[in-house]
């Protein structure tokens, strides 16, 4: 078998509920990850991850607003037992995520949505090929790269994504306190990240 390189987290979307912060930490524990928590002066968490073995860390910002903490992250780790725990925070708390896990001459791309894994891409020096895809309720199965660019219910989402765009520029135009605009700007970046996954 192969030995992974590194585990690149090309975007990754993470969304607790406050309560939800001792059920991060107890995860981070059992996964024998070492968690350091910061709570800045507005209220929002900065959690370090290190791996206990090598000493790599991972730097996860959590932004508050109302009862939510959500977390929006782009990283490069080579510790597994770093990138296990990050896989295993997505599944608990269902989060979305494009990663990387890049070995030598290829690399294999894992989508996820919810918290689960809805396509696996690997991509060696020929054409991408698609390993597994999630087939979703009333949705065609899509035997290509090319379908899954021509697919309504993706361009409608996409369409839809550059509206919500088009609606917090507005907003952010408007707005003159500045937790609105760091709320809005949140919700800009979170946009953008989806739109990138949509058009990808």
């Amino acid at each position: 078998m192969p030995q992974r390189a590194a585990t690149e987290y090309v975007y990754a979307r993470l969304s607790l509920v406050k309560a939800d912060m001792p059920r991060f930490a107890a995860l981070c524990d059992a996964m024998r990850v070492r968690l350091k928590v910061c709570v800045l002066d507005n209220g929002n968490q900065e959690l370090v991850l290190s791996d206990e073995i090598g000493g790599e860390s991972v730097r996860l910002t959590f932004v508050g607003n109302d009862d939510r903490y959500t977390c929006l992250l782009s990283c490069r780790v080579t510790k597994p037992g770093l990138a296990h725990a990050l896989n295993r925070a997505l599944a608990a708390f269902r989060g979305d995520a494009m990663v990387n896990r890049i070995y030598r001459g290829f690399v294999i791309t894992y989508h996820y949505l919810d918290g689960k894994v809805a396509r696996i891409v690997e991509k060696r020096e020929g054409d991408p090929a698609i390993i597994f895809e999630r087939r979703l309720p009333g949705q065609p199965a899509a035997d290509s790269l090319e379908a899954l660019f021509r697919m309504r219910t993706v361009e409608e989402r996409i369409a839809g994504l550059r509206r919500e765009v088009d609606e917090l520029l507005d907003r952010r135009n408007r707005a003159a306190d500045a937790a609105d605009i760091a709320a809005i700007d949140l919700s800009l970046k979170e946009c953008s990240l989806r739109l990138f996954a949509l058009e990808a």
